[in-house]
């Protein structure tokens, strides 16, 4: 299904790809030959790191090759291939193991270039071609800069040479030839479900580079059996999994389009990428949306609400056509890992998209707006927080691709996600929007309705583990009130053992906030009135049965709790200030407009 999937897409995007078996490149020379064959220059395009923008790419002639007798790409080849350029060691010297070889490789390339030009004899860049090797190529002087494994392209006149027709088709036709196998097999494709000559091996991997991973970055194979152990019944390579030429070259081709593509692909910060794309012509806004790094909160809430308005979307989808495909991939030596596919109708996974937002979004006091975020923000909150912002690279590995498969797929993330997340709240004592968001996710999947929490503060809720945290929030307001430059606040020091164990810490803090209500009765009698009414109130739900222990599920209820007082407290001192500013008048302005000429 996969890879029909991906040959379905290329075959929409066609004008996008390149040829059949072709790559994108950089060249480093080109082989300008005359048109009538007897001369050619060598043209440096090497450019150095600060240069990236000059450098010379496009689409050239690709095939995996490997083997003690490497073959050559037809026209385009490294100089090795094109000029028999022979490898250097590092200080200079040449073998005569490695001239041999060089002599070997372009004696093969010549071949190849040589029926190129046999066949296509009305075509006169092929002549000059030919009359280059026959004659012009033993004259020829090797540029001293240039080195055996630098990209060589030829060019006569104005066009490059391997994007004629000509070329095309003679590289189609060599890579059929030498992926076929020793005998030619034919058989019913896979993909496309037609008798066609079959693939021995796929002609091409994933691009070196293109899929991030810890260990030593390679090519990768999406299908690669090479040993009697690895088949089905001691068979290798694609026996058991019958793919023709044209499919198996279309689905790797495209692959490597969408890991190319910045709008297609989501590489992961510590290992692997995902790829997406949809059935219909244009990907849909709300998918741009979800992958993009810092998406807008007012577009998120117009995806939660078009999820609310539209019809069921179980009903939708009968009729609509469209559909989303997701690809996460990871690399292991030099094979692909397939870690998840995705195949769901397009409203399906607007719906789980839309869902994730509303299950984390996270209510600010300060702003009175809520606030979402994306998924290497709420992954990076289970890593160190380190001053002013969370420490680079201290995630734990792959939480980023287990949230994104959660999303897609529209269910809880692992249960591991919880236990680092707390223990990184209880080790930095710090407990911000980003966490609060997770935690209110994890909670909101979890199958037990007592887990489901709203997005702001809920003072009906009769949960004890959430009132504790209530509770917890409105005690350290009193102390910092009563201490505004104390240097250790409640939250620094009891903050951890207050959610583990609440029985104990907060009935000794309650009995301890005695000494700081007494110093607001003298000093801020409004703010001892407010804090003590809002404290014996929340005090009061628990106060008979206060918990002595919390598992883990129950300590994230009472770090919301916390948080979500925290944040309607804020609120509150954020709308009493504006209120007392719109009644103050400025200075100069009437204290009153009314008439009093009366």
């Amino acid at each position: 299904m996969l890879l029909k999937r991906l040959t379905e897409y290329g075959d929409r995007i066609a004008d996008d790809l390149p040829a059949e078996f072709y790559r994108e490149k950089q060249i480093h020379w080109v082989l300008d030959i005359a048109a009538d064959g007897l001369t050619a220059k060598a043209l440096n395009r090497k450019v150095s790191g600060r240069r990236r923008d000059q450098v010379v790419s496009m689409p050239v002639p690709y095939v995996q090759r490997s083997g003690t007798k490497v073959p050559p790409y037809l026209l385009v080849d490294s100089a090795e291939f094109v000029l028999g350029v022979p490898k250097k060691a590092k200080d200079g010297s040449v073998t005569e193991k490695d001239k041999d070889e060089a002599t070997r490789r372009h004696d093969a390339y010549r071949q190849l270039a040589l029926r190129w030009a046999d066949g296509a004899k009305t075509e006169p860049a092929a002549q000059a071609v030919k009359s280059f090797l026959a004659t012009g190529l033993p004259a020829f002087d090797i540029p001293p800069d240039m080195e055996a494994k630098d990209t060589v392209a030829l060019m006569v006149g104005t066009r490059w040479l391997h994007q004629l027709e000509s070329v095309q088709r003679l590289w189609a036709e060599e890579v059929r030839a030498r992926k076929g196998g020793a005998a030619e097999r034919r058989g019913l494709c896979l993909v496309c479900g037609e008798h066609r000559a079959l693939l021995a091996t796929i002609p091409e991997p994933v691009k070196k580079g293109a899929i991030p991973t810890a260990g030593g970055s390679n090519e990768g194979q999406l299908i690669s059996i090479n040993a009697p152990a690895q088949g089905r019944g001691g068979t290798t390579q694609l026996v058991n999994t019958p793919v023709c030429h044209r499919c198996g070259g279309r689905a790797m081709a495209v692959l490597n389009h969408l890991l190319a593509s910045d709008r297609h692909r989501r590489r992961f910060r510590d290992d692997g990428v995902l790829l997406w794309w949809t059935k219909q012509a244009e990907p849909d806004l709300a998918l741009d949306m979800f992958f993009d790094d810092q998406p807008e909160a007012s577009d998120i809430e117009d995806l939660i609400d078009s999820m609310n308005e539209d019809p069921d979307p179980t009903a939708a989808e009968l009729v609509d056509p469209d559909a989303f495909y997701g690809l996460s991939l990871g690399l292991n030596n030099a094979r692909l890992v397939v870690r998840d596919w995705i195949d769901v109708p397009l409203g399906q996974a607007k719906k789980n998209l839309a869902a994730w937002y509303a299950d984390h979004g996270v209510w600010d006091g300060w702003t009175g707006k809520t606030r979402y975020f994306p998924l290497w923000q709420l992954a990076l909150s289970c890593g160190r927080w380190q001053g002013e912002r969370y420490a680079p690279d201290s995630a734990p590995r792959g939480l980023e691709v287990d949230l994104l498969h959660a999303a897609l797929h529209g269910i809880r993330p692992p249960a591991r996600t919880l236990v680092l997340l707390l223990q990184r709240v209880h080790a930095d004592q710090r407990v911000d929007a980003p966490r609060l968001a997770l935690l209110r996710l994890l909670l909101n999947r979890s199958p037990d309705p007592q887990d489901h929490l709203m997005h702001r503060l809920d003072s009906d809720s009769k949960d004890p583990a959430y009132i504790c945290g209530r509770l917890f929030a409105v005690l350290e307001s009193v102390q910092s009130e009563a201490l505004p430059d104390i240097n250790t606040t409640l939250r620094d020091k009891y903050f951890s053992a207050a959610v583990s164990t609440p029985g104990v810490t907060l009935r000794r803090l309650f009995e301890d906030s005695g000494a700081h209500f007494k110093k607001l009765r003298r000093d801020k009698p409004a703010a001892h009135y407010a804090l003590e009414f809002r404290l014996f109130e929340i005090y009061r739900k628990v106060m008979t049965d206060l918990p002595g222990h919390l598992d883990d599920v129950q300590q994230g209820r009472f770090i919301i709790g916390y948080t979500h007082q925290r944040y309607d407290d804020i609120a509150q001192r954020r709308v009493a200030a504006e209120r007392k500013k719109a009644t103050v008048p400025e200075q100069g302005t009437p204290a009153s407009t009314s008439d009093t000429s009366a």
